[in-house]
């Protein structure tokens, strides 16, 4: 994370602290022989040095510092932390120092989550930014050693993170968590009972009802989806998911005219409505619809061909 990456002290800050008589700086050179010129040049170091820098140990490269002296060090910064105006370059320098020191804790609480499917680099910045959190919230007022006080909250923060963005479908966050309090109320009474524990006795375990235990299974179905693409296990002799759970519809062309019938249709006189359902709908025969209406076969036939004819012409006349 650039935004949070401190100067180097032991290239910077302290280089400048000891130099007198930098080569890099000729133009002071010729002044040093008279004592104004050692006083203009001592001027100039000190205002190269801020005060709230003044003082502070000098730090090896980070990849340098073990533990107990990160530990020390960062004790250390905690103290100037503390008398250092917020905003100004001295804080801002200390705390990102602070942070440089201490990522080794962001990179042990990440290593537990390695076996998750985000990148690593992705989980070590949202642990970093924990980290930060945890550096603004200590006080050494309380006695506490400041790894013991950042870990809760940096690996809150990895948590968090997988909670807001690893759920396939994103569900309220009670729902969430009842699914890990059913995993883990599972577990326990499969081991009890040597066998799947039922609604009913998650139920009674958790201190819920039998609607709340459901919806939380349901609930964590919204996990994990699998893709449609997915190719099946080796000993499994079909096809994709979509291949097994998709069919084609035949009906699905007619829809169009269907739907394009249906204002055809009620515009017919009501006589002429009802032998189209008789005949298509209910399967009678022509004769059949005679003898319903009270009209020969022939008429039956005469209307019916009529009918078709003019719901046939009406779809021509659409397209």
């Amino acid at each position: 994370m650039e935004d949070i990456m401190s100067p180097r002290l032991d290239e910077s800050h302290t280089q400048r602290a000891t130099s007198t008589r930098s080569p890099e700086r000729p133009e002071f050179e010729p002044a040093v022989e008279s004592l104004e010129g050692l006083e203009a040049l001592e001027d100039f170091e000190s205002l190269t040095e801020p005060d709230g820098l003044v003082g502070l140990p000098e730090i090896p490269p980070y990849a340098e510092v073990g533990p107990v002296d990160a530990r020390a060090l960062s004790k250390t910064l905690f103290q100037r932390l503390e008398s250092l105006e917020e905003g100004t370059y001295e804080h801002a320098y200390v705390r990102h120092t602070l942070v440089e020191l201490n990522l080794a804790l962001v990179k042990f609480a990440a290593a537990r989550f390695r076996t998750r499917s985000e990148p690593m680099e992705d989980i070590i910045q949202v642990g970093t930014i924990g980290l930060i959190k945890a550096i603004d919230r200590f006080e050494l007022s309380r006695g506490v050693e400041f790894p013991t006080f950042a870990m809760p909250t940096i690996i809150g923060e990895i948590k968090r993170f997988f909670r807001d963005t690893s759920w396939s479908v994103r569900v309220p966050r009670r729902l969430q968590e009842l699914r890990l309090d059913l995993a883990k109320a599972g577990d326990e009474l499969a081991q009890q009972l040597d066998r799947a524990p039922t609604v009913t006795e998650l139920a009674d375990r958790l201190g819920l009802s039998n609607e709340e235990v459901v919806e939380g299974m349901v609930a964590s179905n919204a996990y994990t989806a699998s893709s449609l693409d997915a190719q099946p296990e080796e000993d499994d002799s079909e096809g994709a998911l979509a291949d097994r759970i998709g069919y084609e519809d035949h009906e699905l062309e007619g829809v169009e005219y269907v739907e394009s019938l249906k204002p055809l249709i009620a515009g017919l006189p009501q006589r002429d409505r009802k032998i189209l359902s008789l005949r298509f709908v209910a399967n009678m025969t022509q004769s059949e619809i005679g003898e319903e209406l009270g009209i020969s076969q022939m008429h039956v036939s005469r209307l019916l061909s009529r009918t078709l004819v003019r719901l046939r012409k009406g779809l021509t006349l659409e397209e």
